[in-house]
């Protein structure tokens, strides 16, 4: 046997090696970001029913080190366990989860690799995706939070959410389910909603922080 055979053989047998670990890596993380969400508690005290957790520092820290693809495959995956084997609001919370996340990831990772990953960058652009992340939970709520709460058809929660926005809205031609569950969002945003969403994803970002620089090259050892 050749030694050009041999080498092949050793750099397929080596990169079959590496893919069953980056695989078994990103299960692990799944599976921590799946319990995490159990270890929970209220950070804001105008809203006591919106619990901190940090299902997100697995998510981040699977993007930070294996690559945006990989921490988005660890949140869709650890969002439908959540979403649909633990009951958290089923399709709606699947939805929101995944998009006001994947804003945190996809914004904080791609910032920090235009930044060239610079000493400091991180920290940049983890504070503008968690800030992003808050931004777009402002909708998500106005949208989806309704059909949580009072079964409002999204349609018709996007309309009025739209139409409040942009000229005000006549609350005749809205179902009052639909009209109460907009001013209750309404008037949660400031004390309760947006808060909420900049401490948890901030302090989410402040553990990747510390978590990133004891564990990176850990993860990376193999599953670069």
């Amino acid at each position: 046997m050749s030694e050009k055979t041999l080498l092949h053989r050793s750099l397929d047998q080596s990169s079959r090696q590496d893919q069953t670990l980056r695989l078994v890596q990103l299960a692990m993380l799944t599976a921590i970001s799946s319990i995490l969400v159990f270890v929970c508690f209220p950070i804001v005290p105008g809203a006591p029913f919106l619990k901190y957790d940090m299902a997100d520092v697995p998510v981040l820290l699977a993007a930070f080190t294996m690559g945006t693809p990989a921490g988005m495959i660890v949140l869709l995956a650890a969002s439908a366990i959540q979403a649909f084997l633990f009951g958290h609001d089923g399709p709606i919370g699947f939805l929101m989860h995944v998009i006001a996340s994947g804003t945190l990831v996809l914004v904080a990772v791609s910032l920090w690799k235009a930044l060239k990953k610079r000493r400091g960058s991180m920290i940049i652009a983890l504070v503008c995706g968690s800030l992003a992340m808050a931004l777009i939970m402002i909708p998500l709520n106005f949208i989806f939070t309704p059909k949580v709460l009072m079964d409002v058809p999204v349609g018709e929660a996007a309309r009025l959410f739209w139409d409040g926005l942009s000229q005000g809205y006549d609350p005749a031609g809205y179902s009052a389910a639909a009209v109460n569950a907009y001013n209750a969002v309404k008037g949660l945003l400031l004390v309760g909603l947006i808060p909420f969403n900049l401490i948890k994803a901030g302090l989410n970002s402040l553990i990747l922080y510390f978590v990133y620089h004891r564990l990176a090259h850990l993860i990376r050892k193999r599953a670069a």
